[in-house]
């Protein structure tokens, strides 16, 4: 249930999959899939598959309520507005008023509220679980991120035409790919060619 334990595996519609960790929870969830040209990469089809995205872990949040269309279409606006909020702080614009509006009124909703077990060794969510309330979790993090120590970290990965955004929870702070195994390695691989280019 920790909300530290960040990362996913993102997969690519033309094939191959590869573990990307966005640094936060709230980062992980906004690349779930999108609009316009991100729709491709939509994995949020239908409640169902919100409910199995928030039982993964974390949050780790299995859902004793049904998730209904409109908790869906709710969630679809908060991972947009994460998305736009983390994109314009990475560029070093102004955080865009309605993202601002959207990520506050799902902070606003009762959060989950976590409950030790009996045996006082482990922790989960204390029923009932709602989206609802893992929406409010979600958004309560972005705010810590957006406002906290962490906000000038917030980065776009530096490959070419790869718009994955991330905290760069490293102690130098250096991260600039969204994974090496990806766009790390394709850069040393231009640069690479590059070099054997310029020899004789």
């Amino acid at each position: 249930m920790r909300m530290n334990a960040t990362g996913r595996v993102l997969h690519d519609p033309k094939g191959g999959s590869f573990r990307f960790d966005a640094g936060a929870v709230c980062l992980d969830f906004a690349h779930t899939g999108g609009e316009g040209q991100y729709a491709i990469f939509e994995s949020l089809h239908e409640p169902a598959d919100l409910a199995e995205w928030l039982a993964q872990g974390p949050p780790a949040a299995v859902m004793t309520v049904t998730v209904t269309a409109h908790e869906l279409t709710a969630a679809k606006a908060l991972r947009q507005a994460i998305w736009d909020a983390a994109h314009a702080r990475a560029a070093g614009r102004p955080l865009p008023a309605g993202a601002v509006a959207t990520i506050n009124r799902a902070a606003a909703a009762a959060p989950l509220i976590p409950e030790l077990t009996a045996d006082g060794t482990t922790a989960g969510w204390a029923p009932p679980v709602r989206a609802t309330q893992a929406l409010s979790t979600l958004a309560r993090e972005m705010i810590e991120l957006l406002s906290g120590p962490l906000a000038q970290r917030i980065r776009e990965c530096a490959g070419d035409n790869c718009p994955l955004v991330f905290v760069d929870t490293s102690r130098p702070g250096a991260r600039r790919w969204c994974a090496m195994e990806r766009c790390g390695n394709r850069q040393k691989l231009r640069a690479l060619r590059a070099r054997q280019a310029m020899d004789p």
